[in-house]
């Protein structure tokens, strides 16, 4: 009698959309790991940008509050550095910051998701972790996605608060740097307490899932990658701290 072999389950990844990805992100993201596991990246990079940057631009006018109060305090300090800068010359420099700050979310997210894929990928090998600096990024990009629910709760608090009265973009995070005065701590403590925040850990543990499963570490040792990798995001923000 003849037996009957069972035919091999397709793969995963074949049959996944990426709108399910986006949603598995949240609620099983190992799964989107596994079966992402030799995916590319760009796409997914792409998708977060252009999200995250319309709803930026969007909602441009009920954060302007916060953008001139930001703009003003970055003026001042390169003016307080630079005190040979004219009237003239600290105008130009309001323009270009206020479009940095609204549009420049569309250059810097991209940076930010390869820079942190890099650092995935050369931290990851620290901790025996196996794969390349694609997975690297297509592992930044998932873990990046709760950005984009961020940005729309960030959205929301701009349309039912009063943000003309508010003194930086800190103050509608989800951590520590919410309840700061960016008039009264310095840039480097805000940076640095600033990564105290739901929204950064979250992304550092969806890095720590990825690692593990992509690389094939055990979760604490991909745990311990992301831990690192949080620290060294906060480098930057230390050493202003260190400098003054």
């Amino acid at each position: 009698m003849a037996q009957t072999v069972d035919a091999p389950a397709a793969p995963t990844s074949e049959k996944s959309s990426l709108l399910e990805d986006f949603i598995d992100i949240f609620v099983t993201p190992s799964k989107v790991f596994e079966r992402r596991a030799t995916s590319g990246f760009f796409l997914v990079l792409l998708i977060v940008t252009v999200l995250i940057g319309v709803i930026v631009v969007a909602t441009r006018g009920p954060m302007q509050g916060i953008v001139d109060a930001e703009v003003e305090r970055q003026v001042a300090l390169v003016m307080q550095q630079n005190p040979s800068l004219t009237g003239e010359q600290a105008q130009g420099m309001r323009g270009v910051m206020e479009m940095s700050i609204t549009y420049g979310v569309i250059v810097f997210i991209p940076i930010i998701i390869l820079l942190l894929g890099l650092t995935t990928w050369l931290v990851g090998k620290l901790f025996g972790a196996k794969f390349g600096f694609t997975a690297g990024a297509m592992i930044a990009a998932y873990a990046y996605t709760p950005r984009i629910l961020e940005t729309v709760l960030v959205a929301v608090q701009g349309l039912i608060l009063d943000t003309a009265a508010m003194r930086g973009r800190f103050q509608l995070s989800f951590g520590v740097g919410r309840f700061l005065d960016p008039d009264t701590t310095s840039m480097g403590l805000l940076g640095v307490l600033g990564r105290v925040d739901l929204f950064t850990i979250w992304i550092t543990i969806l890095v720590g899932i990825g690692i593990s499963v992509v690389g094939k570490v055990p979760r604490a040792q991909g745990m311990m990658a992301a831990a690192l990798i949080w620290v060294l995001g906060a480098l930057p923000a230390v050493w202003q701290l260190a400098t003054g």
